[in-house]
């Protein structure tokens, strides 16, 4: 039975639609929660892959939060074994940077719904590729990071460059949040300091806006979302229930 082991930062970041996924596949996942654990040391040996999830914090925080390094050291180590690595916001930046990328503080924030354009590499990328030209997809972030040198380009949105990149066969960076569904973004929405941000970032949009475009949205997205995380988790192998697709979840179970 394969095993993932999967970085967390915050209790409202999690794996969202991707847990069904990956347990109904026949997957089990070992989770370090570095805001329960932040001294943790995890060791990769015993896992077959590695997703890193988002967060409040940032790379540069790492003098302050040292699981912040201890991170990019596993993220190394993984890209050094070849074994398949998804990176999401906060997981993406740290996997640019683990491969050498700049991250830095964006010149806008984006919060909410955006239209994401693939590139001509996107679009024929083995992973990516269900997005197609273009998709909506939810984004909540104020940082971004350059593609590392040797890696491949995905995606932008119109006000970020670098969305989404590939480095090797099975290393991926998401700045998106494919992840999402209506409750967890109404969490992040009812959270006080996601509040503060989303009013500081002056996009002259606010919750209710957001809300209204998730509705708009959301299913649409999920519908890929589903195909694309499938596409990474069969660089894992296929355990049970994968191997006969009919029997695995599908988009609808995730609404």
């Amino acid at each position: 039975m394969s095993r993932i082991l999967v970085f967390q930062h915050v209790a409202a970041e999690p794996l969202g639609t991707l847990d069904p996924l990956i347990r109904r596949r026949g997957h089990r996942v070992k989770f370090v929660n570095f805001e329960r654990q932040p001294d943790a040391r995890p060791r990769l040996d015993r896992y077959k892959g590695l997703i890193v999830l988002g967060g409040p914090m940032n790379v540069e925080d790492r003098g302050e939060r040292t699981h912040l390094q201890t991170e990019i050291d596993v993220i190394r180590q993984a890209l050094d074994e070849d074994k398949p690595v998804l990176g999401i916001c906060l997981g993406a930046q740290l996997l640019a940077h683990a491969l050498g990328g700049e991250v830095r503080r964006h010149r806008v924030s984006e919060i909410g719904w955006y239209d994401l354009a693939t590139t001509d590499a996107g679009r024929g990328d083995p992973v990516l590729a269900p997005l197609g030209d273009a998709a909506p997809v939810f984004q909540w972030h104020g940082y971004t990071f350059d593609i590392p040198a040797g890696a491949t380009h995905l995606a932008r949105t119109g006000t970020c460059e670098n969305q989404a990149f590939r480095h090797g066969s099975n290393a991926y960076g998401f700045q998106f949040h494919l992840e999402m569904d209506k409750p967890l973004i109404e969490r992040w929405l009812a959270l006080p300091d996601y509040r503060d941000e989303l009013i500081a970032a002056g996009l002259g949009r606010d919750a209710e806006s957001i809300r209204a475009d998730t509705f708009a949205h959301i299913d649409a997205m999920q519908g890929k979302a589903f195909d694309v995380f499938n596409n990474f988790l069969d660089m894992l192998g296929a355990p049970r229930k994968h191997r006969q697709r009919a029997g695995a979840v599908t988009a609808v179970d995730l609404r």
